[in-house]
Order: C-alpha cells, then structure tokens, then sequence
C-alpha cells in the first residue's frame, strides 16, 4: 500500500489550522498541526512530513526562525515549505517582517485569507516535487568512500542511492542498466578509469550526469572532466553539503564547478 504524503501545518490560528487539516485529508493525505515554533521543530523530527505550510504563530518572527531552522537542519533542509501570512490588517501584529520575507527561499508564499480549497493543486504540485527523489549512482574503487556518500545521500529526503560500481566499467554497465540521473565518478580506477567511463556515458546514456568526485583536483583533471561530457567536479575534500549542492544543481540540468577550478575552454 502506497505511503501517504504527510503535510505539517505550522499555525497558531487553530480555526484555520483545523479547517485547512480536515479540507487536506479529504485529499488522502495525512496532517498534523503544530501551534508553536518548539512543537513544530519536534513534530518534523518525529512526524517526518513531505512538506509544510507555515503560517504565522507568535511571537512574531518565530515563523521565520523555525524556518531557519528547517533549511539549516540537514535531512529536512529541502523540504518544500509553503508560507501563509497573516491578513494584511494582523501583519504589523504578527506577520512575517519585510526583511524576513526577503530572506525567505521557501517554494511558495501568500497571505491570508485564503480559501484552504484553493491550496490543494499548489500543495500537490509541491509534494509531487519532494517526493520525486534524485537517482544516484556510485562509483568508486574504495568502499570506504562509498560508504561515506551513501550515509550522507540515505539522509536526504529528496536523494536515494540505486546503485554503486567500483570501476569505470562496471559504472557503464550499471548507468545503462538503472539510468540514474546523477553517477558520482571518481576519476582514479582500475580496469576503466572515471574519465573515459564519463565520456562513455555521456554518449550512449543522455539522460544521466555525470558528476566527477576526486582527489586529483588539479586544473587538467578539470578541463580534461569537461571535455568528455561531465557537468561538475567537486574535489574530495571539499564538504558534504558541497557535494549534495552539486548532487542538485546537476539533477536539475545545471552545471556544478568549483569556483577555483572552473574549467578554461
């Protein structure tokens, strides 16, 4: 039986909060409701939810620092977050502040009144997003590295690990065979080496990126990664959220260099 998407509301109107809960569940998803900034932080831990609508809750500003903490706290820091501010005539009272606002990425943002009706396909459309994860594949000839991505990457709602190779060849295989959309290659491997594994993949599996995690972090390794077709390189020592940054930015059809070595073509 298929999961059902659960949404956290965040608000201390409870007539709206209950309005909109008993409107969403009739929709088959699963709601809970929290009144205040340190339930809220609890229930993400202990609930898990797909997505959140955040609404105003006192005192003004915790909406926007419990957001804060959402995008700061890894495993829910890409949780689609929808914001609901107070009626124009309680901003002042408490709404979110201007500079707030400004500083708010979350994927979708209103005020009130709003029909809870009217929030059923935008909701939708945020869930269909999060619960789509990113396909990885592995590739590397040390397990111990293998293991260390695939514990960082099993953290991550929106990202799941389908597979993993220890050489270049064996990455071939297993791209034509699970088209990943995202092959995390190391360059320095035995039977086939990461570079002529990426190049390979880049010509007969289009659908997958190919993003180079290695080492060997010089210039030439760089150009030589964006010669064959990779669409980002990000050196070993470089931290994890850099890593699942770039994991995201190449998911989403963009390209992901560090700044430092950024290929000369």
């Amino acid at each position: 039986m298929e999961k059902k998407s659960t949404i956290l509301i965040v608000d201390d109107d409870l007539e709206f909060a209950v309005t909109l809960k008993t409107t969403l569940e009739k929709q088959a998803w699963s709601c809970c409701v929290a009144g205040d900034r340190e339930q809220a932080e609890k229930m993400v831990r202990s609930e898990e939810p797909d997505m959140i609508v955040l609404g105003t809750i006192m005192p003004r500003g915790d909406a926007f620092l419990f957001h804060k903490w959402m995008k700061q706290t890894l495993g829910f820091s890409n949780l689609p977050i929808m914001v609901i501010n107070a009626p124009p005539e309680k901003q002042l009272l408490k709404g979110w502040r201007m500079d707030e606002g400004m500083q708010c990425d979350a994927e979708d943002f209103l005020a009130k009144p709003v029909e809870p009706t009217a929030l059923i396909p935008r909701i939708q459309k945020l869930l269909d997003r999060a619960t789509k994860k990113i396909r990885v594949l592995i590739v590397d000839d040390h397990a111990v590295v293998r293991d260390g991505i695939r514990s960082v990457i099993t953290l991550q709602r929106d990202m799941q690990v389908v597979g993993e190779a220890v050489n270049g060849k064996e990455a071939l295989e297993k791209t034509i065979e699970l088209v990943p959309d995202v092959v995390v290659m190391d360059i320095v491997m035995p039977v086939m080496n990461g570079l002529d594994a990426a190049k390979e993949i880049c010509q007969k599996c289009k659908s997958s990126k190919v993003l180079m995690l290695t080492q060997y972090d010089d210039e030439e390794n760089v150009v030589a990664a964006k010669k064959v077709g990779a669409v980002g390189f990000i050196p070993k020592a470089a931290a994890s959220s850099r890593l699942l940054t770039g994991i995201r930015s190449v998911a989403r059809g963009d390209q992901s260099w560090i700044e430092s070595l950024q290929p000369r073509l």
